[in-house]
């Protein structure tokens, strides 16, 4: 007498696809992570071989190179900078104010804005610069 023999119901889960997936989610967010961080306003920062990278968000002043301010991505005028820098609240306990300023940008604009910016009561700022 012969007896079939049973055939296992052997079912196998292919994790290849998952891989695919979770490789396609991680260069998704490798290549989306640097395309938050910078405003749309457009300058060229002047080059130093001594700047730091930017290590937290912090309040800003953008000045472009055909002399307009922006207060946190917001349009100012020079004259009401200093309105504007009293009237915004500071991130928790830090006064802490970024300028970045176009390399082609007056150096008397600039040091009208450090001045307004001192006036405001910020007592600790810098300038941005991009490291060469």
């Amino acid at each position: 007498m012969e007896f079939e023999r049973r055939r296992g119901n052997h079912s196998h889960l292919s994790i290849a696809p998952l891989v695919d997936v979770v490789f396609l989610l991680l260069l998704f967010f490798m290549l989306t992570s640097h395309f938050i961080q910078e405003p749309a306003i457009k300058i060229r920062l002047p080059d130093s071989t001594t700047a730091e990278p930017i290590k937290e968000i912090s309040r800003t002043i953008t000045i472009t190179k055909n002399g307009e301010i922006y207060f946190m991505d917001k349009r100012v005028d020079l004259k009401n900078l200093r309105v504007t820098l009293q009237g915004s609240p500071p991130e928790g306990e830090k006064r802490f104010l970024r300028i970045k300023a176009d390399q082609e940008v007056d150096v008397g604009l600039l040091v009208s804005v450090i001045d307004e910016v001192r006036l405001a009561g910020v007592k600790t700022f810098s300038i941005v610069t991009e490291r060469i």
